[in-house]
């Protein structure tokens, strides 16, 4: 039997990913001033020794006001380097490949934990002032986000560029740059959040200047032999925005920037969009930029069974697919898969007993 392409190597620059198993960035709300602790170190650790082969650590913020809580990575400044580096090491010690995702919030930062509401909070109970493309807020009735200025985009470029820099300095394989969900790389590509009249909003050119001159910056910060993968929202699933053709346009100019891989996600851009959640609902998008703009894709949504994800990637729809939700609830699932697709899993010595 041929080996399970979902347990094949792949290859990203200088980067050689074990298998094709790969745990989405996912925030755990758990950082003290943006700094990673031992909660982010066993949670990484564990999906590592469970065999997967690239953890995505969780949305950092470039700069503190880019959190979308307070609990929230950044890496922002020199303290957070040192956790983040633990995490990487004990990553390799497993053969996992490391990435971060670097991010800013945008109008969606400034709220409160999940399981405390996860409302915005108010400026004299722990928020902040947020910021976006125009001053709309996400939804009715929050604070409006101040409209950045252009010198203040520039400081965000170069804030993007110095994260990824830190990033470097602790050790990660990948960085990913956080430009889906409606935070705020997305929202300068979405009409429905940016109104802008310049030259960062109305036309297409214009609506992806900004998120383009972040990746130039984080590519030329980052290693030529490095990949650099980027996430979108590839539709907001609701009219007047963002499109799944917007998407693979994007996507081939992205391919000339540098970007290695599109991390096709949807959604998160307004509240009131109508998103058909299902199994494998997102992987079209990902199909589509593979075949239609020529860039490798990884899938992600509702992927939770290893039959669907050798599906996925045998039959050319993605280079490789993003757990997030399924690995929360079965940290050894590469294991679990490896054995019921039959491919030899990669358990620790200390963990053969139980093969």
């Amino acid at each position: 039997m041929s080996e399970p392409v979902l347990f094949s190597p792949l290859k990203l620059r200088g980067l050689t990913l074990p298998n094709r198993v790969v745990v989405s960035p996912m925030c755990q709300y758990s950082a003290v001033d943006g700094v990673a602790n031992d909660w982010h170190l066993v949670n990484a650790g564990s999906r590592a020794v469970g065999g997967v082969g690239l953890f995505i650590v969780e949305a950092s913020g470039v700069e503190a006001r880019g959190r979308i809580t307070p609990g929230d990575l950044g890496i922002y400044n020199e303290e957070q380097i040192a956790p983040l580096r633990r995490i990487v090491n004990f990553l390799h010690s497993q053969g996992t490949a490391a990435g971060i995702q670097l991010a800013h919030a945008g109008r969606k930062a400034s709220c409160d934990l999940p399981w405390l509401g996860g409302k915005q909070l108010s400026l004299d109970n722990g928020g902040w002032q947020t910021v976006a493309p125009s001053a709309i807020p996400f939804a009715e009735g929050e604070r409006p986000p101040a409209e950045l200025s252009k010198a203040e985009l520039a400081e965000l470029v170069a804030k993007f560029a110095a994260a990824a820099r830190r990033a470097l300095e602790a050790g990660f394989d990948v960085v990913e740059i956080h430009g889906a969900h409606g935070y705020l790389l997305s929202e300068f590509l979405s009409p429905l959040a940016n109104h802008r009249t310049d030259e960062y909003g109305g036309s297409f050119e214009n609506r992806t200047r900004f998120p383009l001159e972040v990746t130039d910056a984080v590519r030329a910060a980052w290693p030529a032999d490095k990949p650099l993968f980027y996430r979108i929202t590839s539709s907001d699933w609701a009219p007047g925005g963002w499109t799944a053709d917007d998407t693979v346009r994007f996507a081939a100019v992205l391919k000339q920037h540098g970007v290695d891989l599109l991390d096709c996600s949807s959604g998160g851009t307004v509240p009131y969009a109508k998103i058909p959640v299902g199994p494998g609902y997102q992987v079209q998008f990902a199909e589509r930029v593979r075949k239609e703009a020529g860039l490798a894709t990884g899938a992600v949504g509702v992927i939770t069974e290893a039959p669907q994800a050798e599906a996925i990637l045998s039959e050319g729809k993605a280079d490789l697919v993003l757990l997030a939700r399924e690995m929360l609830r079965e940290p050894y699932w590469a294991i679990l898969a490896a054995k019921q697709l039959g491919a030899a899993p990669r358990v620790p010595p200390q963990y053969l007993r139980a093969l």
